[in-house]
Protein backbone atom coordinates (compact mmCIF):
# COMPACT_ATOMS: atom_id res chain seq x y z
CA UNK A 1 0.00 0.00 0.00
CA UNK A 2 2.72 2.59 1.03
CA UNK A 3 4.13 2.02 -2.84
CA UNK A 4 0.88 2.67 -4.44
CA UNK A 5 0.93 5.78 -2.10
CA UNK A 6 4.45 6.51 -3.45
CA UNK A 7 3.48 6.18 -6.60
CA UNK A 8 -0.11 8.10 -6.65
CA UNK A 9 1.96 11.27 -5.00
CA UNK A 10 4.54 10.95 -8.07
CA UNK A 11 2.00 11.29 -10.44
CA UNK A 12 -0.08 13.65 -9.22
CA UNK A 13 3.09 16.27 -8.78
CA UNK A 14 4.24 14.97 -11.91
CA UNK A 15 0.89 15.99 -13.83
CA UNK A 16 0.91 19.44 -11.86
CA UNK A 17 4.52 19.70 -13.46
CA UNK A 18 3.05 19.98 -16.53
CA UNK A 19 1.52 23.56 -15.88
CA UNK A 20 4.43 24.97 -14.21
CA UNK A 21 7.34 23.25 -13.75
CA UNK A 22 8.87 24.46 -10.55
CA UNK A 23 5.59 25.15 -8.34
CA UNK A 24 5.77 20.88 -7.79
CA UNK A 25 9.42 20.74 -6.73
CA UNK A 26 9.18 23.92 -4.39
CA UNK A 27 6.03 22.00 -2.84
CA UNK A 28 7.94 18.72 -2.59
CA UNK A 29 10.89 20.50 -0.87
CA UNK A 30 8.71 22.32 1.45
CA UNK A 31 7.01 18.72 2.18
CA UNK A 32 10.08 17.26 2.78
CA UNK A 33 11.61 20.30 4.93
CA UNK A 34 8.28 19.82 7.43
CA UNK A 35 8.84 16.19 7.85
CA UNK A 36 5.63 15.17 5.67
CA UNK A 37 7.14 13.61 2.23
CA UNK A 38 9.77 11.17 2.57
CA UNK A 39 12.65 11.27 -0.10
CA UNK A 40 14.51 8.27 -1.93
CA UNK A 41 17.75 8.97 -0.63
CA UNK A 42 18.98 10.13 -4.17
CA UNK A 43 16.97 12.76 -3.97
CA UNK A 44 16.97 13.97 -0.45
CA UNK A 45 19.13 16.88 -1.65
CA UNK A 46 15.62 18.26 -3.01
CA UNK A 47 14.67 18.58 0.87
CA UNK A 48 17.86 20.63 1.14
CA UNK A 49 17.40 24.62 2.38
CA UNK A 50 19.14 25.70 -0.80
CA UNK A 51 17.10 23.92 -3.27
CA UNK A 52 14.38 25.13 -1.64
CA UNK A 53 15.37 28.72 -2.14
CA UNK A 54 16.39 27.98 -6.34
CA UNK A 55 13.19 26.17 -6.52
CA UNK A 56 11.48 29.07 -5.14
CA UNK A 57 13.28 31.72 -7.26
CA UNK A 58 12.49 29.53 -10.19
CA UNK A 59 8.71 28.86 -9.54
CA UNK A 60 8.42 33.21 -9.11
CA UNK A 61 10.46 33.92 -12.61
CA UNK A 62 8.36 30.46 -14.47
CA UNK A 63 5.08 32.49 -12.73
CA UNK A 64 6.18 36.06 -13.78
CA UNK A 65 7.19 35.07 -17.27
CA UNK A 66 3.79 33.29 -17.65
CA UNK A 67 1.96 36.87 -17.82
CA UNK A 68 4.11 38.47 -20.44
CA UNK A 69 1.46 37.24 -23.48
CA UNK A 70 3.23 35.59 -26.32
CA UNK A 71 6.38 34.80 -23.82
CA UNK A 72 4.37 32.25 -22.54
CA UNK A 73 3.48 30.67 -25.53
CA UNK A 74 6.87 30.00 -25.81
CA UNK A 75 7.37 29.26 -21.84
CA UNK A 76 5.09 26.84 -22.90
CA UNK A 77 6.62 24.88 -25.75
CA UNK A 78 9.97 25.15 -24.24
CA UNK A 79 8.36 23.80 -21.17
CA UNK A 80 7.03 20.32 -23.02
CA UNK A 81 10.24 18.80 -22.73
CA UNK A 82 11.48 20.44 -19.20
CA UNK A 83 8.46 19.66 -17.32
CA UNK A 84 8.73 15.36 -19.22
CA UNK A 85 12.44 15.33 -17.21
CA UNK A 86 10.90 17.05 -14.10
CA UNK A 87 7.69 14.47 -13.77
CA UNK A 88 9.91 11.66 -13.94
CA UNK A 89 12.51 12.97 -11.71
CA UNK A 90 9.53 13.88 -9.21
CA UNK A 91 8.43 10.54 -9.63
CA UNK A 92 11.94 8.80 -9.02
CA UNK A 93 12.11 10.93 -5.74
CA UNK A 94 9.26 10.15 -3.89
CA UNK A 95 9.51 5.88 -4.74
CA UNK A 96 10.95 4.58 -1.89
CA UNK A 97 12.50 1.22 -1.37
CA UNK A 98 11.76 0.06 -5.00
CA UNK A 99 14.58 -1.98 -7.24
CA UNK A 100 16.24 0.80 -9.49
CA UNK A 101 15.01 -0.67 -12.93
CA UNK A 102 11.17 -0.80 -11.13
CA UNK A 103 12.04 2.71 -9.51
CA UNK A 104 13.09 3.87 -12.66
CA UNK A 105 10.24 2.39 -15.36
CA UNK A 106 7.48 3.63 -13.25
CA UNK A 107 9.37 7.05 -13.09
CA UNK A 108 9.41 7.43 -16.99
CA UNK A 109 6.22 6.19 -18.12
CA UNK A 110 3.72 6.82 -15.07
CA UNK A 111 5.55 10.12 -13.93
CA UNK A 112 6.90 11.22 -17.53
CA UNK A 113 3.74 10.43 -18.92
CA UNK A 114 1.86 12.54 -16.38
CA UNK A 115 3.94 15.51 -17.25
CA UNK A 116 3.64 15.13 -20.57
CA UNK A 117 -0.31 15.21 -20.50
CA UNK A 118 0.09 18.49 -18.33
CA UNK A 119 2.35 20.12 -20.69
CA UNK A 120 0.96 19.44 -23.67
CA UNK A 121 -2.57 20.40 -22.25
CA UNK A 122 -1.40 23.71 -20.67
CA UNK A 123 0.27 23.85 -24.81
CA UNK A 124 -2.78 23.91 -26.20
CA UNK A 125 -4.57 25.82 -23.94
CA UNK A 126 -2.59 28.32 -24.54
CA UNK A 127 -1.96 28.84 -28.43
CA UNK A 128 -5.99 28.50 -28.41
CA UNK A 129 -6.11 31.43 -26.22
CA UNK A 130 -3.71 33.52 -27.89
CA UNK A 131 -5.31 32.42 -31.57
CA UNK A 132 -8.85 33.26 -30.12
CA UNK A 133 -8.16 36.35 -27.91
CA UNK A 134 -4.35 37.41 -29.06
CA UNK A 135 -3.28 36.87 -25.83
CA UNK A 136 -5.59 38.53 -23.77
CA UNK A 137 -6.70 36.16 -22.03
CA UNK A 138 -3.41 34.39 -20.70
CA UNK A 139 -2.77 36.05 -18.33
CA UNK A 140 -6.24 34.97 -16.40
CA UNK A 141 -5.28 31.50 -18.33
CA UNK A 142 -1.62 31.51 -16.32
CA UNK A 143 -3.84 32.36 -13.23
CA UNK A 144 -5.31 29.27 -13.49
CA UNK A 145 -2.82 27.08 -13.99
CA UNK A 146 -0.79 28.51 -11.11
CA UNK A 147 -3.37 27.87 -8.86
CA UNK A 148 -4.44 24.44 -10.11
CA UNK A 149 -0.44 23.40 -9.90
CA UNK A 150 -0.25 24.63 -6.30
CA UNK A 151 -3.27 23.29 -4.76
CA UNK A 152 -3.07 20.04 -6.37
CA UNK A 153 0.59 20.10 -5.70
CA UNK A 154 -0.35 20.22 -2.23
CA UNK A 155 -2.81 17.68 -1.82
CA UNK A 156 -0.84 15.57 -3.68
CA UNK A 157 1.46 15.46 -0.73
CA UNK A 158 -1.36 15.79 1.74
CA UNK A 159 -4.45 13.98 0.39
CA UNK A 160 -2.50 11.83 -2.40
CA UNK A 161 -5.75 9.35 -3.11
CA UNK A 162 -7.48 12.85 -3.68
CA UNK A 163 -5.21 14.43 -5.90
CA UNK A 164 -4.92 11.15 -8.02
CA UNK A 165 -8.69 11.51 -8.01
CA UNK A 166 -9.18 14.77 -9.06
CA UNK A 167 -7.00 14.66 -12.06
CA UNK A 168 -8.25 11.39 -13.23
CA UNK A 169 -11.87 13.15 -13.33
CA UNK A 170 -10.37 16.32 -15.18
CA UNK A 171 -9.24 14.11 -17.50
CA UNK A 172 -12.39 12.04 -18.11
CA UNK A 173 -14.08 15.64 -18.37
CA UNK A 174 -11.29 16.81 -21.00
CA UNK A 175 -12.25 13.64 -22.92
CA UNK A 176 -16.19 14.33 -23.02
CA UNK A 177 -15.63 17.61 -23.78
CA UNK A 178 -13.09 16.95 -26.88
CA UNK A 179 -15.93 14.14 -27.81
CA UNK A 180 -18.82 15.99 -27.44
CA UNK A 181 -17.10 19.26 -29.65
CA UNK A 182 -15.75 16.75 -32.34
CA UNK A 183 -19.30 15.66 -32.57
CA UNK A 184 -20.83 19.30 -33.41
CA UNK A 185 -18.14 19.71 -35.51
CA UNK A 186 -18.39 16.59 -37.60
CA UNK A 187 -22.70 18.03 -37.68
CA UNK A 188 -21.02 20.77 -38.88
CA UNK A 189 -19.52 19.53 -41.32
Amino acid sequence: MEYLLSLLVGISLSATSGFRVFVPLLVMSTASLAGWLELSPAFEWIGSYPALAAFAVAALLELAAYFIPYVDNLLSSAAVPVSLAAGTIITASVIVDLPPMLTWSLAVVAGGGAALGGSTLSSLLHTGSTATTGGSANPLLSLAETAASLILSVLAVLAPVLAFLLLAFFVFILVKSYRKYNRKRLARN
